[in-house]
């Protein structure tokens, strides 16, 4: 039977202690163990997450399973926003798997049940296990982020024309491309001298010109720099952890979905109207750490002007454009990365391993063609 939520009156808003955290701990790899237990990157990753976001390791190992029903019961007092990330936590340790056992996609959606909560990504791990991989991609626009896309979502992307779909790229938009371009003259340290730097050592097409990213997906650049992400591909599991867990809409969590569906199990072939699969990324020694100290951070943001949340691809980056970015990160409230983070191996755009070698090389062809020396302003792979 499923534990109802409690009352706001009555929820416990606390944060979890280290026997709770235990309990969460064993409920979220009761659920996406498949048939031989749960797999080495399942553990680090639940392990990481739950050590990175409460600061409490849990014991993981050799744990008997609970069921559903004791599980829910054990957080009774939690509520609907508590829940839901559980929840989620199930759904991404369940995302890594390939294949992705149907047991396993039928044991989390029993949990969801007992929890009383759902996600739109619980569709797509359902798709997944079932081996349909083209309508699970059709349920990342129906259940995720872009659901419900509107005109007025395109006003902070300053495309001239509209944009149908959310990943719709806009190859000829010569206003688009010019404000991206007119980032060069930003004074040096502010967020949009660094935007403009990352796109020029990496050989990067602006917005509105061919060959460039979608506008939507191009706001995830202004993160990279304000955040301190490099560019490689592991880095980009960083960035989208970060994202999606900087909002409190749970669809955000969806893009933490797609990238890992991208650069871990390749079940998505592409994603974001520009990505292609490349697995294995998550796998990489350190990249649990990495990934899960990237939500924490996402966790502990907040907006520019105070707000308990921000959709980071929703925002009007051109109005922050002129302001350094070290007075940026304290308006968000950005804490540093873990030490164990940074030993991991995460890095800022213009450190060494914050470029791969083929932006490198693309960036020294661009400068190339255009006659002009070519500059990394640090970065190398």
């Amino acid at each position: 039977m499923p534990t109802p939520l409690p009352s706001p009156a009555t929820a416990d808003l606390t944060p979890p202690g280290p026997d709770e955290v235990q309990h969460l701990a064993r409920g979220v790899l009761a659920a996406i163990a498949p048939s031989g237990g749960p797999t080495e990157l399942q553990r680090l990753l639940v392990g990481a997450a739950f050590a990175a976001m409460t600061g409490h390791a849990p014991i993981t190992v050799d744990q008997p399973p609970i069921e559903p029903e004791g599980f829910a019961v054990g957080m009774a007092q939690r509520n609907d926003a508590f829940r839901t990330r559980i929840l989620q936590t199930m759904i991404l340790g369940a995302l890594v798997l390939r294949p992705l056992e149907p047991a396993v996609a039928e044991r989390v959606e029993a949990f969801a049940r007992a929890l009383s909560v759902d996600d739109g990504m619980l569709r797509v791990a359902q798709r997944f296990a079932a081996g349909q991989l083209g309508l699970a991609a059709v349920d990342f626009d129906r259940n995720g982020y872009t659901a419900g896309w509107s005109a007025e979502r395109v006003q902070a992307l300053h495309t001239s024309t509209g944009l149908a779909e959310a990943w719709q790229q806009a190859s000829d938009d010569a206003d688009l491309a010019a404000r991206w371009a007119a980032l060069e003259h930003m004074p040096a340290g502010t967020l949009g001298r660094g935007v403009w730097e990352l796109y020029r050592a990496r050989g990067f097409a602006f917005p509105g010109e061919p060959g460039s990213a979608p506008p939507l997906l191009a706001q995830h650049d202004w993160v990279h720099v304000l955040a301190d992400y490099g560019t490689r591909v592991e880095s980009e599991l960083e960035v989208f952890a970060f994202i999606a867990r900087a909002t409190d809409d749970p669809r955000g969590f969806s893009l933490l979905a797609m990238v890992v569906s991208l650069f871990e199990t390749g079940y998505l072939a592409t994603g974001a109207g520009l990505f292609e699969a490349f697995p294995g990324q998550l796998s990489a020694d350190g990249m649990a750490v990495r990934v899960a100290d990237a939500l924490r951070r996402g966790a502990l943001s907040h907006g520019p002007d105070g707000q308990p949340d921000v959709d980071l691809l929703a925002l009007d980056w051109f109005a922050l454009a002129d302001q350094p970015v070290d007075e940026l990160r304290r308006r968000f409230g950005l804490v540093d990365k873990s030490p164990a983070a940074v030993a991991a191996g995460s890095v800022g755009p213009w450190e060494p391993g914050g470029i791969s070698p083929y932006q490198h090389d693309t960036g020294t062809r661009a400068a190339a063609d255009a006659g002009r020396a070519y500059h990394s302003f640090g970065a190398t792979p």
